[in-house]
């Protein structure tokens, strides 16, 4: 009888462990709880729209450098402006899913299908703008593979995803929320260094 008990505790805590991730996740071994990390994430999945400001500096082979970041999210349209000694000079994508604009100082106006194309084409920055999109609330990108890493809190403290790895570096609570603070994401001969000064979550629903 106590082995049968013990195995029914040891079966309950793997499947309270699977239950914190999806067929396409990954975890590596961390200090978090699955469970936890599932109710972390169900929570921080209903923020549909934010707006940030902070820092952000981007080292990459041939343009590297650092400046201000704001951006305002509405469910699927999206603001983001980089400003300051960025080497190209300040830029602003705007859009939704199928139809971005980017905007160069002092270089021109381009639109296309993709924010992706648009940044690698103009800037050569090979920067997953969709994925960001996730990663910034401390997510993975739900439609690719990937790996987890806990922190002691059961949220991410890392995260490798298309040839990325993000590094979680700090947290911040906001109006109820725990949202990533400072973050590091490196890969594709790019690294990039965001600091939030400002979060401002927002659940705006259908």
């Amino acid at each position: 009888m106590r082995c049968l008990r013990l195995a029914a505790l040891v079966l309950t805590t793997l499947l309270a462990g699977c239950a914190g991730l999806l067929p396409q996740e990954s975890l590596t071994q961390g200090q978090g709880n699955p469970a936890l990390w599932q109710q972390h994430r169900q929570q921080i999945a209903q923020i549909d729209g934010w707006q940030i400001s902070g820092k952000v500096g981007i080292r990459a082979p041939q343009d590297s450098g650092s400046g201000t970041l704001f951006w305002l999210q509405r469910q699927d349209y999206f603001d983001i402006r980089l400003s300051g000694p960025l080497g190209r000079g300040a830029a602003r994508l705007t859009g939704h899913p199928g139809d971005t604009v980017l905007e160069v100082a002092n270089q021109g106006r381009y639109q296309s299908d993709s924010p992706e194309a648009l940044l690698e084409a103009q800037l050569g920055w090979r920067l997953p703008v969709s994925h960001l999109f996730w990663w910034v609330r401390g997510l993975p990108a739900p439609d690719s593979k990937s790996q987890l890493s806990l922190n002691g809190n059961s949220q991410l403290g890392q995260l490798q995803q298309d040839g990325w790895q993000i590094d979680y570096l700090a947290y911040t609570e906001q109006n109820g929320y725990v949202l990533p603070q400072r973050l590091k994401l490196q890969g594709h001969n790019l690294q990039v260094t965001l600091v939030i000064k400002d979060w401002q979550p927002r659940h705006l629903g259908q």
